[in-house]
C-alpha cells in the first residue's frame, strides 16, 4: 500500500530535504547563467561593425525566427511545415486527453507535449507575421525601380522578376556596417521555448524507452501507436523544424530547460502534500530509501539529453555556414538571373 503523501513524517526526512537540496542547486545554478549570459532585456538592436566583431551569445534577431536556414528556401515552407506540425501535435493532445482522462496532465511528457505544441503554435504565428513581412519586402522592390545616383545602385528588372539595389562604397572596402534589429520579447520567448523543447523532448523520449519502458511498466505491458507517436513524434517534428529554422541555439540556455524540470518536481510535491495520490513516476516517490540517487540520476540525465539536440544544432550550424555561398547562388539559379553583383 502507498505511503500517505500529506502526512509529516512523509516530508521531514532526510530524503526528502537531499532531493530538495538538488532542486535548490539547480535553480540557483540557472539562475546565474540566466543572470550571467541573458541579452534580451539588455539591448533593442545591435550595430555590427566589421564581420570580426563578436556578438553577444544569446543575441536573437528578428527575422530568425521566421527566416528559413537556406535563403535559397523561401520562408513560406517553414510557416507550411509550422502548421502541419502544430496540427499533427493538436490532434494527438486532443486524442489523449479523449482516450486516457484529464489525469494524463499529471505526466511529464503530457507537459513537454504542450510545451512543443505551443512551440508549433507560436511559430506558425510568427511566421505568418514575417511571411507577411517578406511579401511587402518584395512588393517594394518591384514599385521602386530608382535610379540612386549617391549609390550607383540600379539593376534593371529582368521580365517577372524583381530588381534588387546593390550599395557600392568605394571608399568602404574593407569595413562593412550591419545594422538588424534584435528579436522582441516574443521573439526570445520563442527561441527560448525551441530550446526548453528541445531538453524536455530529449529528456522525455530517452527515459521513457531506456528506462521506463523496459524497467518500469507492468509485465505483458503492450505499447499502442499513441504511446509510440507521444513519445517520438514530438522530436521527429522538432528536428525537422531545427533543420529548416534560423533558430540559434547557446548552451546557456540549458538553464530554462533545468527551471522547466524543477518546477514540475516543485508542482508533484505540492499537489502530493495537499492530496494523497499515486506518483505519474514512481522515482518520484520520496518514500524508497533510493529517491536522492533516482533525483540526482535524472537531473544529470539533462545533459545528454540537451547536449543531442546542442550537437544537432553545431552540425547545423557548420552546415550553413559551409553552404551560404553556395545557397547564395542557388538562389540566383533558382529565380533564374545568375549574375554577379558587387557587395
Amino acid at each position: 500500500m502507498a505511503d500517505d503523501t500529506t502526512t509529516l513524517s512523509y516530508w521531514f526526512n532526510w530524503r526528502f530535504f537531499l532531493c530538495a537540496l538538488w532542486v535548490i542547486i539547480a535553480m540557483i545554478a540557472a539562475a546565474i547563467l540566466i543572470i550571467k549570459y541573458e541579452v534580451f532585456n539588455k539591448r533593442t538592436s545591435h550595430r555590427k561593425e566589421d564581420e570580426h566583431d563578436v556578438e553577444p551569445i544569446g543575441i536573437l534577431y528578428e527575422d530568425e525566427t521566421w527566416k528559413t536556414s537556406l535563403k535559397a528556401l523561401h520562408p513560406v515552407w517553414l510557416l507550411v511545415y509550422r502548421l502541419i506540425a502544430f496540427g499533427v501535435m493538436s490532434a494527438l493532445l486532443i486524442a489523449n486527453l479523449i482516450t486516457a482522462g484529464p489525469d494524463v496532465l499529471f505526466f511529464y511528457t503530457q507537459w513537454t507535449f504542450t510545451l512543443v505544441t505551443v512551440y508549433f503554435g507560436l511559430g506558425s504565428s510568427l511566421s505568418i507575421h514575417g511571411c507577411y513581412k517578406y511579401w511587402n519586402e518584395v512588393d517594394d522592390d518591384n514599385n521602386n525601380h530608382v535610379l540612386d545616383t549617391e549609390r550607383g545602385t540600379y539593376i534593371a528588372p529582368s521580365e517577372g522578376l524583381s530588381s534588387h539595389r546593390i550599395p557600392i562604397n568605394p571608399n568602404n572596402n574593407h569595413k562593412e556596417t550591419h545594422d538588424r534589429k534584435t528579436a522582441g520579447i516574443c521573439g526570445y520567448f520563442f527561441q527560448i521555448l525551441f530550446q526548453i523543447c528541445a531538453g524536455a523532448v530529449g529528456l522525455t523520449d530517452s527515459v521513457f524507452w531506456f528506462i521506463i519502458y523496459p524497467f518500469l511498466t507492468p509485465t505483458g505491458y503492450s505499447l499502442t501507436l499513441l504511446d509510440v507517436s507521444m513519445h517520438s513524434l514530438n522530436a521527429i517534428l522538432l528536428i525537422i523544424d531545427m533543420i529548416l529554422n534560423r533558430l540559434r541555439f547557446p548552451f546557456f540556455r540549458l538553464a530554462y530547460f533545468g527551471l522547466w524540470t524543477c518546477i514540475f518536481v516543485i508542482f508533484q510535491w505540492i499537489v502530493h502534500a495537499c492530496v494523497s495520490m499515486w506518483w505519474p513516476y514512481s522515482f518520484l516517490d520520496l518514500s524508497s530509501p533510493y529517491a536522492p540517487i533516482w533525483y540526482l540520476g535524472v537531473g544529470l540525465i539533462h545533459l545528454p539529453a540537451y547536449g543531442i539536440f546542442a550537437l544537432l544544432e553545431l552540425n547545423h550550424f557548420t552546415f550553413k555556414k559551409n553552404k551560404g555561398i553556395n545557397s547564395k547562388i542557388l538562389k540566383e539559379l533558382v529565380s533564374g538571373r545568375c549574375r554577379i553583383s558587387i557587395m
